[in-house]
């Protein structure tokens, strides 16, 4: 069985790109670690994802730098390395409301 499910934070902005006629764009999220190191502070994992056709157009659409996503998927390598083809993708927060929030705006 090849299942992953991973909250993390958007690390870039993301940009759709066409390939073979189809959408598709890789997103990479930082997916903090349960359990600080030695040094007291939590670890953080940079996770790439691809994602393709509505998924990527919803995602660019919609998402941003710093956004909150869940993504469940299953993980593919090739000659580039081992990622996350994304199935689902699940929009958690954005960093524009949770600062709108801090600051009192609705």
């Amino acid at each position: 069985m090849n299942n992953v499910v991973l909250v993390g934070r958007i690390v870039k902005d993301l940009e759709i790109e066409e390939n073979e006629s189809k959408k598709v764009t890789t997103v990479t999220i930082a997916v903090n670690r349960p359990f600080k190191n030695a040094d007291g502070e939590y670890e953080t994992d940079f996770i790439p994802c691809r994602l393709w056709d509505s998924i990527a157009t919803n995602t660019c659409e919609y998402c941003k730098k710093g956004d909150v996503i869940g993504v469940k998927g299953r993980i593919q390598s090739d000659d580039s390395g081992a990622y996350v083809i994304a199935e689902r993708v699940t929009f958690l927060s954005s960093k524009k409301a949770d600062e709108e929030k801090a600051n009192g705006e609705s």
